[in-house]
């Protein structure tokens, strides 16, 4: 494209004697070369700005600082980036419609019209997939599974007896769906299974990342609400709840029949204990331990997890710890001479 057409396709501005000037990629600060169209939204990029070989970098309005790429102004330079991103991204992979020859099919599945059953899948008895679903190659899908419409399941993937899945759920790699809660109890001497017969729910437009499992309720179900994103390596244990539009990010692990809310964040490897709460709009940050219920909007940090404000406070008192010791140290040397 030339700078013109990218400005026009963004509904941004550039000075009329770059409008010619060739774009032939996008990439970011750091790795971009001549012919490449960067974005700079933040100021602690600056210096990376500066540095950057980049051809041409969307900025936000106003942005008047002179730098060597040519300079679009946009409302938003991450959203322009994203935009013009999807122009210059490769095709989609396609998958071609209908069983493979390898895949085994119970008879008396459901097939949605459009669907993708891909190389050496496995779809048991009573299972039932929606239109232009995608099975990956290698993948379960158990006895009297709901999978609906749209989703994608890569490879690998294994979905258990009963589980219920909605339309437009994107499963990675490797994840797994249904399998038993960790559930025992220490009877004469040994660890005796307790029967986990409930399901897992996945509503719509919930994504789970790569190696991440989410296991089925001991009774009733494990439920993962519409538009929570999942990353990779997360363990959900049984009949845990966890509400719409929210963010678990690596490594996180939560208990049993624990009711994570809407709208909350858990970062990287936080840990959540059984049986508790966590309100609407929390942010949990990384590598925190809850141990306890957590009201609504509160951000909670460090382990065990508390309060911004009070880890503040006790991290400010914890950090002046040797002065004081060294303070009460001069004060009893001055008593006792």
């Amino acid at each position: 494209m030339t700078l013109r057409e990218v400005a026009e396709r963004v509904g941004g501005w550039v000075a009329p004697e770059n409008h010619d000037k060739q774009i032939l990629g996008v990439a970011s600060l750091a790795d971009a070369n001549e012919g490449d169209i960067a974005f700079y939204g933040n100021p602690k990029y600056l210096k990376a700005l500066r540095k950057s070989h980049a051809t041409a970098v969307f900025v936000p309005h106003g942005f008047g600082e002179e730098v060597t790429a040519i300079r679009v102004w946009v409302d938003s330079p991450a959203e322009a980036f994203a935009k013009l991103l999807a122009d210059f991204a490769p095709k989609p992979i396609t998958f071609p419609v209908g069983i493979h020859a390898t895949a085994v099919v119970d008879p008396s599945a459901q097939i949605g019209e459009g669907a993708s059953i891909q190389a050496y899948a496995v779809v048991e008895a009573g299972a039932k997939i929606g239109a232009r679903t995608i099975v990956g190659a290698h993948s379960y899908v158990g006895h009297d599974v709901t999978l609906g419409e749209d989703c994608h399941v890569y490879a690998h993937v294994i979905i258990r007896e009963r589980s219920k899945i909605a339309n437009r759920v994107v499963l990675h790699p490797g994840v797994v769906v249904g399998s038993d809660g960790f559930g025992y109890e220490f009877r004469d001497g040994r660890q005796v299974k307790i029967p986990q017969t409930g399901i897992v729910q996945i509503d719509d437009d919930v994504e789970i990342g790569s190696n991440s499992t989410v296991d089925r309720a001991r009774f009733g179900r494990t439920w993962i609400q519409e538009g929570t994103k999942i990353d990779n390596l997360v363990q959900i244990g049984h009949n845990v709840t966890i509400g719409k539009h929210s963010i678990l990010c690596a490594h996180v692990g939560i208990s049993g029949s624990t009711r994570v809310g809407s709208y909350v964040t858990l970062a990287g490897k936080v840990g959540v204990n059984g049986h508790i709460e966590i309100g609407d709009g929390a942010i949990v940050t990384a590598m925190a331990g809850v141990t306890k219920s957590v009201p609504p909007k509160e951000i909670l940090v460090g382990l065990p997890a508390k309060p911004m404000r009070e880890y503040k406070t006790n991290y400010v008192q914890l950090h002046n710890i040797a002065k004081l010791y060294e303070r009460v140290k001069a004060l009893e040397e001055k008593a006792q001479s």
